[in-house]
Order: structure tokens, then C-alpha cells, then sequence
């Protein structure tokens, strides 16, 4: 069991690095040219579990950023609570080409790394937790808000199954 030190630590880890990324996000000058195509705030909220027989955590909250740096390329980063109560970060590139774009819908595909899950041999760094991913992704959007709708595929080794991630998004 966790002390309450060990918790507090932890809290401070991820508030810090989520203060990082959100300062990031507010320093128009340095970044205004690079997401010239827009710079998105993305809140992870749940996800859903096509597994009947087991429970996961379906309330998986963080905090992401997507930057646009073309119509149809963007850079994305953040963190959440995964669904078997670990940290996760993620990384990776967007890409949401403009035949699959029809108003305020886009399809994309999400490729990078994701970290919070046993890989087995697929994983890298310690314990084997930091892994590969590649998943489509549903994009919604009005003006300056939207959402993010994920189709992660499973990972064995975790014995996690496909799961549904849903995002908010606020464009600044």
C-alpha cells in the first residue's frame, strides 16, 4: 500500500509535467508559426472495454496537446490515467488527410509511443512498459471546441482488449 508521501510525490510528478505542457501551449511567440494550423488542448475523459468478463477503469482522466503543423499533420503529446490505474504519456504524430474530412468530421490515424502497459518483447525502457501504438482515431469539431474519439487496439501482454478513448478538445 502507498503512503499518502508516496501519492502526493506522484500528484506532483504529473501536475508538473501538465503545468510544462499547458505553458507550452501559452506562449504564442515561440510557437505561433510552428501549429500554424491550430493548436488543440485535449482533456481525456473515459474509455470503454469490448470485454465482458473483466473491469477496468473506465474513467481515465489527462491532459494532451495536438499541434497542427499542416492541414493535414499534427505533433500530439500528453498524459492520463490509464484503465488499470497507471500513469501513461503518449507521443506521437497525427495524420487526418483531406479526403477523409467532411466538415466537422475527420478521420486521422494516431502513430507513436505509449508508455503504462506491458509490451513484453514489444516494450522498451524499464519493465518492458513503454510500447509502440497505431490507431485510428474520429475527429470531431465546431469553431474552438470538439472531440477525439480512439479505437486503441489491444495489447495482449496487459491483457487489455480494444478499447474506445474519448477526448474533449479546446482549440487555442
Amino acid at each position: 500500500m502507498r503512503t499518502w508521501l508516496s501519492r502526493f510525490r506522484t500528484f506532483r510528478a504529473h501536475f508538473s509535467a501538465a503545468v510544462t505542457l499547458a505553458a507550452l501551449a501559452w506562449t504564442p511567440a515561440a510557437h505561433a508559426d510552428w501549429c500554424g494550423d491550430g493548436l488543440w488542448v485535449d482533456a481525456m475523459v473515459a474509455s470503454h472495454h469490448f470485454h465482458p468478463d473483466k473491469d477496468f477503469e473506465q474513467f481515465n482522466p489527462g491532459i494532451g496537446l495536438e499541434c497542427w503543423v499542416a492541414p493535414q499533420w499534427a505533433v500530439t503529446g500528453g498524459y492520463f490515467r490509464n484503465s488499470l490505474s497507471k500513469p501513461s504519456f503518449y507521443g506521437g504524430g497525427v495524420w487526418g488527410p483531406d479526403f477523409l474530412h467532411w466538415n466537422h468530421i475527420r478521420l486521422a490515424v494516431m502513430a507513436g509511443l505509449i508508455s503504462g502497459y506491458d509490451y513484453g518483447s514489444y516494450g522498451i525502457g524499464h519493465n518492458h512498459t513503454v510500447g509502440p501504438v497505431a490507431a485510428p482515431l474520429i475527429m470531431l469539431d465546431y469553431k474552438r471546441v470538439g472531440a477525439n474519439i480512439i479505437l486503441i487496439p489491444p495489447i495482449p501482454s496487459s491483457d487489455l482488449p480494444f478499447t474506445l478513448g474519448f477526448m474533449l478538445r479546446v482549440k487555442f
